[in-house]
């Protein structure tokens, strides 16, 4: 009926005019419900403060005739606006270009929506994550690169000689000094191989390591640049930056949480009638969108019969399950805290025995603490793993839960060797021990004891990276083959693998943290990780097509999203309690590094402050006073109450919104039966009641009619009986 409404508007002759057809339409918009419920009007009148992007044909789910139709009329339109529409329609025309011209610049953007479509949004999920971290840890090299590395390239002198600052006594500290760095004069071949797996040897005294940085003040033509300062700085905004970055990330999914629900509320028929996009043409495009329905079809129906089976419990049944589940979260503590107890025995045999061992032997005992922590993050996960199948979750709940316990495996073993170094570092923190008294640090075992923890996060991201690469040519890729070209009963039980997502979220959980633990002491450690994580995005997309199936049981990505950047964020703050720890407790080695002769490294801070002039002084001095610090945090809660009370209000307003569109759909219901049994009391024939039902909307008469030719077919989607 529209369609021959606007073929005859647009048959009529130009004796009708614009004004008089403006007022057709107006006069057919209907009231502001009928208006909120209904379709998007084709109202072309355009006024100053609409936004005329949101009117386009394209964004309309309508039929093809209609929109060129529409179309048409636009142009037929008489522009009248003024100067500043003009402007504001040309600024918004500009961001929307550029915004479609940036989209263009994210990588691997159809490589994941490839991904999204053949194993679902959990799959790809994984794969979002690995690719904002590429780009997190390349913006974080080169804020390092900018400010530290190329200005130490650029002005380092060709001696390299450290400075001892004025009034710096270095009476008996000749033995805190020796830092002998300089590898073997005619070494074996294979040594530089063993070096460059652990660090030492000729990379040791490179730009890599916190050892080979000066810390003198570079001056070249008169420009001065105080290293040690801008290196302290860097690590500190580095660290920023990052938090900036995770709690962006996490906004945006919490604002696509509040949006669309973290369930499934929207109820299978919503889904089904305006999930799909009409614009899709092509193969290829419209069964990547059916695949992507279909598992979210899945989630709802998984999520939905596990809530229905908790709800049929009895009391004594559901009494028994959380008993069960206790015992079982007993038992997983008891295994993590097995492997922690490992991993510091590894650690402290491996830092009083490799000093003993040259070759082989000691290359296998500088990664034993690499190697226990490896082992440990295979094995007890995958135990855990077990032992959730029988807790009887919903897939999420499976999924967060698994990322949980994976996580404090993960970044407490990583505590427990920090904490195994520091107590080997500092003597367990007794100033007044033989090893410790005189340099305050156990120098006789640790000359540069900052080189020593960045040589172990070094070795901890390149034995995990090759650990990923080995699992991926010496497992994966032959189970594949088994399972292909072997037809016994034991590769048909075993299959295809699945793309387990939880495991690999930890594992760049892992490494990131890893990362930034190292950063202060190993400053290129970024680009490493990197070019690790580039190479894993690739290396895991060939595997998850070549040797992985779909997985039986999906999860709602956008929860799991939002749990990955909170996991990500556990990280950081383990990473920042050893920077700040680092910078104010511990005392920097005086044979080494930018912070040598200095009581602490945050003391280059204050020394720089008391260089500068006296109303500088004052002003950071009464910002780090109480003072000023603790309005500012009450100041902080107060805008954090607003905001928290704030984001209930809008909870409870999209809850009741979604609420009003239930009672909505039910009254639409109740008044398409009452016209039904009036039009059967009435005796109205059954092809007039067909041909046009007055209770239905137009959507419903836009629904009811042949579907296009890409629409999913929704007998192809499971049922509920399926599950």
């Amino acid at each position: 009926m529209m369609m021959m409404e606007l073929r005859e508007t647009c048959s009529d002759g130009p004796d009708r005019g614009y004004h008089g057809y403006q007022q057709s339409l107006r006069s057919r918009r209907g009231p502001s419900r009928m208006s909120r419920d209904g379709p998007p009007h084709l109202d072309l009148a355009s006024s100053e403060d609409e936004d005329p992007p949101s009117r386009t044909p394209q964004k309309l789910a309508m039929p093809m005739g209609i929109k060129k139709a529409v179309r048409q009329l636009q142009h037929m339109q008489v522009p009248v606006s003024s100067k500043r529409t003009r402007h504001s329609r040309a600024l918004k025309h500009f961001y929307a270009e550029a915004k479609e011209t940036l989209a263009i610049l994210i990588p691997w953007r159809k490589a994941i929506h490839k991904i999204g479509g053949h194993f679902g949004g959990g799959v790809q999920s994984y794969f979002v994550f690995l690719r904002f971290l590429v780009v997190l840890n390349f913006l974080s090299f080169l804020l390092i690169a900018g400010f530290v590395l190329i200005p130490s390239v650029v002005l380092s002198s060709p001696n390299n000689t450290p400075s001892i600052p004025n009034g710096t006594n270095i009476t008996g500290k000749e033995l805190c000094m020796k830092y002998d760095h300089s590898p073997e004069v005619l070494p074996v071949f294979y040594t530089f191989f063993l070096d460059l797996l652990s660090g030492t040897g000729f990379m040791e005294y490179t730009y890599l390591f916190y050892g080979y940085y000066s810390n003198t003040v570079a001056e070249s033509k008169g420009v001065s640049y105080n290293v040690p300062l801008a290196y302290l700085l860097t690590a500190s905004f580095y660290f920023l930056f990052c938090l900036v970055c995770i709690i962006l990330r996490m906004g945006n999914v919490v604002r696509v949480l509040v949006t669309t629900g973290s369930g499934g509320e929207r109820g299978y028929s919503a889904r089904v009638f305006t999930d799909w996009d009409y614009g899709l043409q092509g193969d290829r495009a419209t069964g990547l969108k059916q695949n992507t329905i279909r598992y979210r079809l899945q989630v709802d129906l998984e999520e939905d019969r596990i809530r229905l089976r908790a709800a049929s419990l009895s009391p004594g049944q559901t009494v028994g399950l959380y008993a069960l589940r206790a015992l079982l979260n007993l038992v997983v503590i008891a295994l993590i805290i097995a492997a922690f107890f490992g991993i510091a025995e590894a650690t402290s045999f491996s830092q009083r025995e490799a000093v003993k061992w040259t070759g082989v032997v000691g290359l296998l005992l500088e990664f034993l603490p690499s190697i226990v922590i490896t082992a440990s993050n295979f094995v007890v996960p995958f135990l855990c793993d077990q032992i959730a199948r029988l807790e009887k979750l919903s897939p999420s709940t499976t999924v967060i839960v698994a990322l949980l316990r994976a996580v404090f495996l993960r970044l407490v073993s990583l505590g427990v060797l920090l904490f195994t170094l520091w107590s080997q570092i500092t003597c367990s923190g007794k100033a007044d021990d033989t090893d410790c008294k005189i340099c305050r640090y156990n120098s006789a075992q640790y000359q540069c004891w900052e080189s020593r923890v960045g040589q172990e996060m070094y070795k901890l991201t390149l034995f995990d990276f090759l650990t990923t690469m080995v699992l991926l040519v010496l497992v994966e890729f032959p189970r594949r083959l088994l399972v292909d070209h072997c037809s016994c009963k034991l590769t048909r039980w075993v299959g295809r693998q699945e793309f387990l997502v939880p495991p690999n979220v930890l594992a760049l959980v892992y490494g990131q943290t890893v990362v930034w633990t190292g950063a202060l002491f190993c400053p290129l450690l970024p680009l490493i990780n990197t070019i690790k994580f580039f190479i894993i995005f690739h290396c895991k997309k060939a595997t998850l097509f070549q040797n992985c199936r779909p997985a039986i049981k999906s999860f709602r990505s956008t929860s799991s999203n939002f749990f990955f950047c909170l996991v990500l964020l556990f990280g950081w703050i383990l990473s920042t309690v050893v920077l700040i720890y680092s910078m104010a407790e511990i005392h920097p080695s005086f044979g080494c590094g930018p912070f040598r002769f200095s009581p602490t490294m945050w003391s280059v801070i204050q020394a720089s402050i008391d260089n500068l002039t006296k109303t500088t002084q004052d002003f950071f001095n009464i910002i780090g006073s109480l003072a000023f610090c603790v309005p500012l945090f009450l100041l902080s809660c107060v805008v954090l109450s607003y905001v928290a009370a704030l984001a209930s209000v809008y909870g409870k307003s999209v809850a009741i919104l979604r609420e009003q569109i239930k009672q909505d759909g039910r009254d639409k219901q109740f008044l398409v039966k009452q016209i039904k049994d009036l039009t059967r009391i009435l005796g109205v024939p059954k092809h007039e009641e067909d041909q046009y039902d007055p209770g239905a909307s137009w959507g419903d008469h836009h629904a009811s009619a042949s579907p296009p030719q890409y629409l999913p077919n929704v007998h192809s989607f499971p049922s509920a009986s399926h599950y």
